[in-house]
């Protein structure tokens, strides 16, 4: 979710612009006509519109009248039919009009741009155009421009660019903003900056959209260096300006400007503003000043929907997803309507929780509110769903959807996925490259991991192939799930083919190669590629420090696994995580310092669970070491009672020993819990089809049909070891 939807950002400023627009079309115009055009004057019979056959709506006994006026009352009562929103009734109105001005056609094409309808905004223009008696001025010009920002026309966008050239209305400060905002909007930077400073006159509108235009595209250090030429400029500039230009530095990391530019908005009174305000938070909490921004949220006089959904996404941001909760049930106390964007923020937080219950409860509300059909709501209920497990209400979600983006998609296809369903997700991935949007690098990347999850090489080849043919194969997430998805299919020759042939260097696919030398134990080859990252400009991260401590623990090479260890901190400033830790812990107990590991898990700065144990614990049995073994299933005893690997481990653990009664009472006391051992499983792909089984399973289809080629071959078995036994039988030679 995009963070403009939560603040002022960008969409502030793009409806800053919009009104202003509109309003100056639409008042300044009068004072235009006044002075350049003789006034219209047409007094006509006008007849019983007959506009809406509702005699109980309002607006239609607004406009259901007879009886005679003028084109400028006219105007005027469609500017109020417009103002108030009713746009159906003044289309009708405006079709149904004798006469027509420039007046008449710029208030409902005003009215289309305000409400976002660019394609009928446009359409109503080029009827404009054909009409021979009306003449083309710079703020329906401006308005048009305007739509086809809105619609991403960049053609015609450009052919009306042409136009104003042509006719000298490029130099009218409101075509000329209008232009860069069209251009920016469209991502064409370089034209949108070669208009402005071709511009004779900026106002604050100009500044404010090249500015906006620089943000939006990521430009942000750019885009601060005109709001400090704007601010030498002396032009006169609003809340929208300084609110956008905090954006910059939240973008950019530029915390002391950022801090300036909330110097200048105290002085000028700005930061009473909401949108600074709410701007102002955001830039200290994207800087990593949590506290600040916490802290202008506490003081702010008002805190409205935007102030709330800020503070909660921050936290999310944050990885503080029950605080975030928290301060969401503050919002609601507090008499504050939350939003779409509200509600999609804290149900990723649930999702991130994974707690069903509270999103569950939320997606009720989500109901309750009519608020369902919003994509960004729907799109953050089908994550939590999958994130919970719950990929059945997840797809339900998703197939009750009235309309899809690629974010939808990319939900589901990675839920399915990530639970392990390859074959489900690939039907999936098939039917949007059909139905839907084209596949983004998330959703094939989520495809590729769940195909080298379930060692399903066919789908993976076959999705390698249209990587290929779109030409997506050389994006780092993609790059880097194809090496992974082939490392783990086993083919990790093929692995090594992509990341050689791979044009650019990239963090990740350098990770993952690590990662896949390092789990085919080609733990030499993962070491060497870690030390030649420094080489290429690649700094490693924490997922590479995991790969390449995984290599060391596989090839016994405890001191330099010791010496990565302590440089992750030192030098790379990288605090050791549990998994980290884990890998450290699986290389003592692989080299049989058992009495090591056990203290570095002692020392462990985070809560030590049931996994870290384990593996003391296997190392325990495999060395002999019967008192530390003791020790160690007692610590996974008492976080895990009725764990049945742990009871079975510390039974052979005793039997490998001789210690028969121990072993004994080991089993008596499993036995006496009701712990069963869960049984193992495994699958086999036949044409396409993934079939899995456990020990005795007889719920497979074709189970029947299964079991007596296995008696079948059990009796063949059998029989040859009979003949092969009556072959070594002694046997009289006169017989």
């Amino acid at each position: 979710m995009s963070q403009s939807n939560f603040g002022v950002g960008l969409g502030v400023s793009t409806v800053y612009c919009r009104l202003w627009f509109c309003m100056a079309a639409l008042s300044i115009r009068a004072l235009w006509r006044r002075f350049f055009t003789a006034p219209a004057v047409a007094s006509t019979e006008w007849l019983d519109l007959q506009l809406l056959d509702r005699s109980h709506d309002s607006s239609s006994q607004y406009i259901h009248f007879i009886f005679q006026t003028d084109l400028p009352e006219r105007n005027k009562q469609l500017k109020e039919l417009v103002k108030s929103g009713d746009l159906p009734n003044a289309r009708r109105m405006f079709d149904k009009m004798p006469q027509k001005d420039e007046i008449s056609w710029t208030t409902l094409i005003s009215g289309y741009v305000s409400a976002n309808d660019s394609s009928e905004a446009l359409l109503l223009f080029k009827n404009m155009r054909v009409e021979p008696v009306l003449r083309i001025d710079p703020f329906i010009l401006s308005l048009a421009l305007k739509a086809c920002g809105l619609d991403s026309d960049v053609n015609y966008g450009e052919e009306l660019h042409g136009y104003a050239v042509k006719t000298s209305l490029v130099n009218s400060v409101f075509v000329g903003s209008a232009l860069l905002d069209m251009y920016t909007k469209n991502g064409k930077i370089f034209e949108g900056r070669s208009v402005f400073h071709e511009m004779p006159i900026r106002n604050v509108v100009s500044w404010t959209a090249i500015i906006t235009g620089l943000v939006r595209a990521g430009y942000n250090k750019e885009a601060l260096v005109y709001f400090s030429e704007m601010l030498r400029s002396r032009v006169a500039f609003d809340s929208y300006t300084f609110a956008i230009a905090l954006k910059a530095c939240a973008g950019s990391g530029g915390l002391n400007y950022g801090k300036e530019i909330h110097a200048q908005a105290i002085k000028k009174g700005f930061h009473l503003s909401s949108f600074v305000a709410n701007t102002l938070a955001t830039m200290y909490n994207k800087c990593g000043k949590l506290d600040y921004g916490l802290n202008l949220f506490e003081r702010m006089s008002i805190r409205d929907v935007v102030s709330w959904t800020m503070i909660i996404t921050t936290l999310l941001q944050t990885g503080q997803e029950e605080r975030a909760i928290h301060a969401f049930i503050r919002m609601r106390e507090s008499d504050v309507s939350p939003n779409e964007y509200t509600f999609a923020a804290v149900i990723s937080g649930c999702a991130s929780l994974a707690i069903i219950e509270w999103g569950e409860q939320l997606h009720a509300f989500v109901l309750h509110l009519g608020l369902i059909n919003s994509l960004s709501v729907a799109n953050s209920i089908m994550t939590m769903y999958s994130k919970c497990g719950q990929l059945t209400s997840s797809s339900m979600i998703f197939c009750e959807m009235t309309r899809r983006d690629i974010i939808s998609w990319s939900t589901i296809i990675a839920g399915y996925s990530q639970g392990g369903h390859a074959h489900e997700a690939f039907e999936l991935l098939s039917c949007m490259r059909w139905e839907g949007p084209k596949p983004t690098e998330i959703a094939l990347a989520s495809v590729l991991s769940a195909c080298g999850s379930m060692a399903i090489l066919e789908h993976g080849k076959q999705l390698h192939a249209y990587v290929l043919s779109i030409g997506l194969e050389h994006t780092p997430m993609v790059l880097s799930a194809l090496i992974n998805m082939y490392s783990k299919c086993g083919s990790i020759e093929e692995a090594s083919r992509i990341f050689d042939a791979a044009k650019n260097d990239d963090i990740v696919s350098w990770t993952a190669m690590i990662n896949g030398y390092a789990e085919h134990g080609y733990s030499h080859e993962a070491i060497d590629l870690f030390e030649k990252m420094p080489r290429v400009g690649l700094r490693p991260d924490s997922v590479t420090f995991i790969g390449v401590l995984s290599a060391c623990s596989h090839a016994g090479l405890a001191d330099l696994g010791f010496h990565y260890f302590n440089t992750m901190s030192k030098n790379f400033k990288i605090s050791p995580s549990k998994e980290h830790y884990g890998c450290m812990i699986d290389l003592l107990c692989r080299a049989g310092r058992l009495s090591d590991a056990e203290r570095m898990i002692e020392g462990m700065p985070f809560q030590r669970d049931d996994v870290v144990w384990s593996s003391l614990l296997r190392a325990c049995r495999v060395h002999g070491d019967v008192e530390c073994g003791r020790r160690t299933a007692e610590r996974i005893l008492q976080l895990e009672p009725n764990c049945a690997g742990t009871h079975i481990t510390l039974a052979n653990i005793y039997a490998s020993e001789g210690k028969w009664r121990e072993a004994a009472d080991v089993r008596k006391l499993m036995k006496s819990k009701g712990v069963l051992k869960e049984p193992g499983w495994s699958w086999i792909k036949v044409k396409d089809l993934v079939s899995a089984f456990v020990s005795g399973d007889r719920s497979h289809p074709q189970g029947e049909d299964i079991y007596n080629m296995l008696d079948l071959l059990a009796s063949r078995t059998e029989l040859a070891d009979y003949v092969q036994e009556m072959a070594f039988l002694p046997y009289d030679i006169a017989d």
